[in-house]
């Protein structure tokens, strides 16, 4: 049974993300929401979608490290290759994606809201960041291509390097979030939008959404391309192995000493 479902009320979609304990990313998650943006895309009468999770304290943890560490590096790149076509489908859709971010968004499933058209965010004590560097890692399921386009090279590449992680009022400081409401007020807030999104003139926002997004497409996969390769390399690292397994390490005595 899919732990991602798509369903429809009126013209809105919604993609929910429900794959406990953190919505962790693998090729079995991948697969899920794959089906699920296609359903959406399939629908003819859903004009917005908003991407959200059922989970407490999660959008999505990111890559799965236990399936990281467990994979052979082959794996865990076409894994990744598949989540670039995936995300790329949100870019090269008609329809408009909200990311609805209501707990930790970090790594990958930042990702997944830098894919959406728009990031919205409710006040909360979770984070947001691309914390990959820390396992030897970066990121690499669109991550530097998207955050460098919303950010600027500059504020992206200090962000990826240090592998920094931010409030949801900070988030929307330095750009990473559009909106912001406060946890109570988010899910109402972020249907009304996309409500009167869709019946707004939706022929002409499509045509805006596809000459902003085809202008830097090229660009954008000439980038994935270079994430690919160099992710593949960092797979196969001793390096990256040693911090995977320090990683699932801390976690495991973390647990134990609560």
């Amino acid at each position: 049974m899919s732990q991602i479902a798509y369903s429809r009320h009126d013209r809105v979609g919604t993609i929910v993300m429900g794959r406990g304990p953190a919505n962790g990313i693998d090729i079995s998650f991948v697969r899920d929401f794959d089906a699920a943006i296609e359903a959406a895309e399939r629908d003819t009468d859903c004009l917005v979608v908003v991407v959200r999770s059922n989970l407490s304290g999660f959008f999505s943890g990111g890559g799965d490290v236990n399936r990281f560490r467990e994979n052979a590096p082959q794996q865990n790149t076409e894994m990744i290759a598949f989540l670039h076509e995936t995300l790329s489908k949100l870019t090269q859709s008609e329809k408009i994606y909200i990311a609805e971010i209501d707990g930790h968004a970090l790594g990958g499933g930042y990702e997944i809201a830098l894919a959406c058209d728009l990031r919205f965010a409710s006040t909360g004590n979770y984070r947001i960041g691309l914390p990959e560097v820390k396992l030897g890692l970066f990121p690499a399921a669109g991550g530097t291509q998207r955050l460098a386009s919303l950010i600027g090279p500059a504020r992206a590449l200090e962000f990826m390097i240090t592998g920094t992680t931010v409030t949801a009022e900070e988030a929307l400081q330095l750009g990473l979030v559009t909106r912001l409401f406060t946890e109570a007020e988010l899910t109402e807030q972020t249907l009304a939008y996309a409500k009167q999104m869709a019946s707004a003139a939706t022929p002409a926002i499509s045509k805006i959404k596809r000459s902003i997004y085809d202008g830097f497409c090229s660009q954008l996969s000439v980038g994935f391309a270079m994430e690919r390769r160099h992710i593949a390399t960092l797979f196969a690292s001793e390096d990256v192995a040693t911090r995977l397994t320090a990683f699932i390490e801390r976690k495991k005595l973390s647990s134990a000493n609560r």
